[in-house]
């Protein structure tokens, strides 16, 4: 299985995950980004799948944040109703997840909050990425998610283009 990202797009995506709300995740990042998306996952495990995911999308991102036209840095700061996320991302020799977000405990949607912050470690480390991401404000579970994965969307957009 193998995640397919084209950075000249109009936010098409074919996204089918098994869990729901990571397929509407998903595609809020693609939209966002105006990144035309494809990743199918055979169901399984939701620990694993949300991990696969990470990984197979971070790997499709990795070369496109390396071209010679590509800024390798972004960020933004967008809303989903109440919450409202900031995103920084580099590409980096030491991936790495720094959060002020706690996704331990919350859950939305079906999908446990914690599998939120296993995509986004997964992503970082298989894309190269130094990635910060910050709750500014927000209450709601799904709202929080949302507007982190709409702001991931937006900087990896910058960080994609010239």
């Amino acid at each position: 299985m193998a995640a397919r990202v084209a950075v000249a797009g109009q936010g098409t995506v074919n996204v089918a995950t098994g869990l729901p709300l990571l397929d509407h995740l998903l595609t809020l990042l693609a939209r966002s980004g105006r990144f035309e998306l494809s990743l199918e996952l055979p169901p399984g495990d939701a620990e694993a799948e949300v991990a696969e995911a990470g990984r197979s999308l971070g790997e499709a991102f990795a070369p496109l944040l390396r071209t010679d036209a590509a800024t390798g840095h972004g960020s933004a700061v967008l809303p989903a109703q109440e919450a409202l996320a900031q995103v920084a991302l580099e590409v980096s020799q030491d991936s790495l997840l720094a959060s002020n977000v706690d996704l331990s405990a919350a859950g939305a949607g079906g999908l446990r909050s914690d599998l939120a912050a296993r995509f986004l470690e997964a992503f970082a480390g298989a894309a190269g990425l130094t990635l910060h991401v910050r709750l500014i404000d927000g209450v709601d579970s799904q709202h929080v998610l949302e507007a982190i994965f709409k702001t991931l969307g937006a900087a990896l957009a910058q960080a994609c283009r010239t």
